[in-house]
């Protein structure tokens, strides 16, 4: 009998220790890092937002997660996790003994696992430091690693940690990523029954994952608000409202991007200012752009370009009926459609800021940003530079040019060639005031004004605006220099912004962890005068009233602007800008073949224009609408038409003065 007794002893003795012996031979026999929790600092999401805070794009690598602090974090939260996952979470040392037990005699009864005991502080560690196999050495070890954990943090930070790291479905990793997943809410703003889908989640992330299965969702939510209410955290009113309580779920892609052609150019330019983590790096950018703005240009370029192939389909209609009448008549060239695209860049005239860049027709299609990245020949729209510089040396637009052929000569590689400019109208007026030819756009008055000028001096002038690799011939009258379009939209803010030039900005500034690491400065360079900038601005006003740019009128404010067609029609300009708003329109072929004869640029990027200042005034009724002349504005009636001088363009002199005496005698 005694023998027995000490055989029985001897047994539970060793049934004792010998968990204790496995977890000795495990904690000796290897070695456990627990330094990717203990300094946890996982890939973060970064954040664009728009000039207004309004969210444009999440930017990310492998998993998208928002970091949110333990103190960001709603005591609320931590109730209804501990409440459904561990109860004695504040109480235990990373293993639950009693749990654990419980569940061991559960697992027997049924003959399965049925039950697990995992704390919180396990649950960590399986998703952080292990990996999926089912063996009693991973469950030894989750128990070392969990003993571990707790020595060195405190359960705070456990919990920082976990809920930042759990997956809850959907692509969402952590619990500030998916309240503003499912709900678009920061933690603050969630509702309890918000905080029970959440904290729901990790048991079974695809199956309780609201956009995919809701009622579900919400049996589980309700379970856990039960838990809390057996619990005595959450009183009998809080139950019963939160039972009832059915939140919005949105089902949105991760990356929520609003503004592809946006995000790109946000990245390359991070990438510049020495950002290369700018996926994992948890970054949030804020911009210059007005995501309203944006969809406005999206549409208004489409919109134009939709009426552009129309168009082209009824010339070709018209000329097959023109040919089955005529069979000499002379069909113009077939243009490949397919080529055809555009772009649209709008910036605030004053700050510079970026208010809207789209880069193509449609980003799926085609994601090259032609607004920075493409490079064409302006045409006629480089002609203001050339009238504020005469302007700037006392020119007016009562001045008058002359407005005839000529041939030039000029010697290429040993050649001597000739070069015979002509109007696009193909015709010529002989003497014409500088308002009518700018606004005209006539090619010979502007040849002529380059040479009375003098192109030396004409490129003298020219270094005032930073414009680089100008053509030092007379082929600069024409705009053969190449340009992108916000170029082109940073030149043209001398004439938007009263002689004031502004470098253009997309970013306002970039905060990491609170801390400000980018923020923009304005850079601006002294062009001319507000007068004789306003100048130019009273002609441009013009060449949309009654020139070339008629088709980018607006009803409810005033316009400035020009239009630019290259040779052969292989680019279509409108570069203008209202009171304070600033728009760069373009539209050509990608191959740089010529598009339809019949598009110019007044014909095709006009409407864009047009229709985007629509979208302006719907969007912001406020705005100013129309142009002040600034003081020293001299306005003069000048043959029955309204003219402007100032000290430097001075008004014409009266053809004859009294003299003194004279009006003594008289």
């Amino acid at each position: 009998m005694k023998l027995f007794k000490n055989i029985f002893f001897t047994l539970m003795l060793l049934g004792f220790l010998t968990p204790f012996i496995i977890l000795g031979y495990f904690l000796v026999g290897q070695s456990y890092d627990i330094s990717s929790i203990v300094n946890y600092k996982p890939d973060v999401t970064t954040r664009i937002y728009d000039k207004n805070g309004d969210k444009i794009a999440n930017i990310f690598d492998k998993k998208h997660r928002y970091y949110a602090s333990f103190e960001e974090i709603p005591p609320r939260i931590i109730e209804a996790l501990t409440a459904i996952e561990d109860t004695t979470f504040f109480e235990h040392p990373g293993i639950n003994i009693d749990a654990i037990f419980r569940a061991i005699i559960k697992d027997i009864k049924a003959g399965k696992m049925v039950e697990g005991a995992s704390t919180i502080t396990q649950q960590l560690v399986k998703n952080k430091l292990l990996t999926r196999e089912k063996k009693l050495s991973r469950k030894v070890k989750e128990l070392i690693y969990s003993l571990k954990l707790e020595m060195n943090l405190s359960k705070e930070k456990i919990l920082e940690c976990y809920l930042n790291e759990i997956y809850f479905g959907h692509g969402y990793y952590g619990i500030k990523t998916a309240a503003d997943g499912y709900f678009h809410k920061n933690l603050a703003d969630l509702t309890l029954k918000e905080m029970a889908i959440l904290v729901g989640l990790p048991k079974a992330p695809s199956a309780y994952a609201p956009t995919k299965n809701y009622e579900i969702s919400m049996g589980r939510a309700n379970r856990v608000i039960t838990r809390m209410h057996v619990l005595g955290w959450i009183d009998d009113e809080t139950y019963n409202s939160s039972l009832e309580e059915n939140p919005e779920v949105f089902d949105d892609t991760l990356t929520q991007n609003r503004a592809p052609f946006i995000v790109d150019e946000v990245a390359r330019r991070a990438y510049n200012l020495g950002i290369s983590d700018i996926k994992t790096g948890g970054y949030e950018i804020y911009t210059t752009i007005d995501i309203r703005l944006q969809k406005a240009a999206i549409e208004s370029l489409k919109s134009a370009y939709d009426m552009s192939l129309k168009r082209i389909d009824k010339y070709k209609a018209w000329e097959q009926k023109k040919l089955s009448n005529n069979p000499n008549y002379k069909v113009a060239p077939d243009v490949n459609i397919t080529q055809l695209n555009g772009a649209l860049v709008s910036l605030d005239s004053k700050s510079g800021d970026i208010l809207a860049l789209v880069g193509s027709i449609d980003y799926k299609t085609s994601p090259y940003n032609r607004a920075t990245q493409g490079r064409r020949q302006p045409g006629s729209a480089f002609k203001p530079f050339i009238y504020q510089v005469a302007v700037d040396l006392g020119y007016s637009g009562a001045t008058e040019l002359v407005d005839i052929a000529r041939t030039y000569t000029y010697e290429k590689n040993g050649e001597e060639l000739k070069w015979q400019p002509q109007n696009y109208e193909e015709n010529y007026k002989g003497l014409i005031s500088l308002r009518e030819a700018l606004v005209h756009s006539r090619n010979l008055a502007t040849i002529n004004l380059v040479n009375d000028i003098g192109l030396r001096e004409l490129l003298r002038e020219f270094k005032k605006f930073g414009i680089k690799n100008l053509p030092p011939d007379l082929s600069i009258s024409l705009g053969t220099i190449s340009l992108s379009p916000l170029e082109l939209a940073k030149y043209y803010t001398s004439f938007a912004n009263a002689g004031i030039q502004v470098e253009p900005h997309l970013i306002r500034y970039i905060d990491k962890k609170s801390t400000t690491i980018y923020e923009k400065k304005e850079q601006t360079r002294f062009i001319t005068e507000p007068t004789q900038a306003y100048i130019i601005t009273t002609i441009l006003k013009d060449v949309i009233k009654k020139g070339t740019g008629r088709r980018a009128r607006s009803k409810g404010i005033e316009l400035a602007g020009k239009t630019g067609t290259t040779n052969n029609n292989m680019d279509g300009w409108f570069a203008g800008y209202s009171p304070t708003i600033e728009t760069i329109v373009w539209f050509g072929n990608d191959d740089n073949t010529p598009m339809h004869i019949k598009e110019t640029g007044g014909r095709i990027s006009g409407p864009a224009f047009s229709m985007f200042y629509q979208h302006i005034l719907r969007l912001y009724p406020q705005i100013k609408r129309k142009f002040e002349a600034p003081e020293g504005i001299i306005e003069v009636d000048v043959n029955g038409r309204k003219e402007y001088f100032s000290d430097i363009s001075k008004p014409p002199r009266a053809e004859a003065e009294v003299k003194a005496e004279e009006e003594l005698l008289f």
